[in-house]
């Protein structure tokens, strides 16, 4: 096969490819974009899909992506929170099912000690990189 042949199928590879193409076609589940009825679930449906992140975004929660796994995931959240379960109920199966990164608040543990530390860590540095600079200035002047 010759070069220009090689890049158009790379090409053609590449465009049928495309993100557009992963959209379903299904319709959204009944709770993606309904609310419920009541406006204490709903307001706890609403604060735990602001906590927990899109799988597909990645940078969005759920309640702002339009993702159709977002929809499905508040869907899950809303028929949980209307047959009666807790919203830590509910977060600890979606940390179960997803792991620690589904969620915007993972749990303090070895694995996620440089997340919560090394902000610390790097403020310490730099108050220490500070004094030096300000303990030259004073001998200058």
């Amino acid at each position: 096969m010759s070069r220009p042949d090689r890049l158009f199928m790379i090409a053609l590879a590449l465009a049928a490819a495309s993100p557009a193409l992963a959209d379903s076609l299904l319709p959204p589940t009944e709770y993606a974009n309904k609310q419920l009825a009541d406006p204490r679930q709903e307001a706890a449906a609403r604060e735990l899909m602001h906590e927990v992140r899109c799988l597909v975004c990645q940078g969005q929660s759920i309640a702002d992506s339009d993702a159709d796994m977002a929809g499905d995931m508040r869907n899950n959240i809303r028929r949980r929170i209307a047959a009666g379960e807790s919203p830590q109920q509910i977060r600890a199966w979606l940390i179960q099912r997803y792991g620690n990164w589904v969620t915007y608040d993972p749990p303090v543990e070895p694995l996620t000690w440089p997340l919560w530390f090394a902000p610390i860590v790097l403020l310490g540095a730099g108050l220490f990189l500070m004094r030096g600079q300000f303990k030259r200035r004073k001998k200058k002047a």
